[in-house]
């Protein structure tokens, strides 16, 4: 059995162009495949809870959603399910731009309601609005 001897090998050389060209391929791959999405965030206040009595001090502006989808203005419920009923329900209410607004939603309800009504609440000008909760108890 013959071995070859190492001195008869030489130099062994390894061709990185290849690499470099995959790997700016792929430079190039994510690079152009990558989309930069910007979501615009709703700025609401929250309603702090406490155990204590809160006294009001405004009359407030109480939107109802049913589970339904359907709208009640002050308990009186508005026809319709579309923007256009809400916003001529609310339009008597433009002008007291800081009456707080509470929006009251069904958990079971449609979120496009929900949706809906903070859409036509913004478009008429109305910024102090609130989302009533209930409090977990565990």
């Amino acid at each position: 059995m013959k071995f070859n001897d190492r001195s008869e090998v030489g130099d062994i050389d390894i061709n990185l162009t290849p690499l470099i060209d995959v790997v700016f391929l792929l430079l190039i791959f994510f690079m152009v495949s990558t989309t930069f999405d910007t979501t615009s965030e709703l700025k609401i206040q929250l309603p702090k809870a406490s155990d204590g009595q809160t006294v009001k001090t405004k009359q407030t502006i109480n939107l109802m959603i049913d589970a339904r989808g359907h709208f009640f203005l002050n308990g009186r419920e508005i026809s319709g399910t579309k923007s256009d009923a809400l916003s001529f329900a609310l339009k008597p209410y433009i002008n007291e731009t800081d009456k707080p607004i509470v929006i009251q939603s069904d958990a079971t309800s449609p979120v496009q309601s929900l949706v809906t009504a903070m859409d036509v609440v913004g478009k008429l000008g109305l910024t102090h609005v609130s989302i009533a909760t209930t409090r977990l108890i565990e």
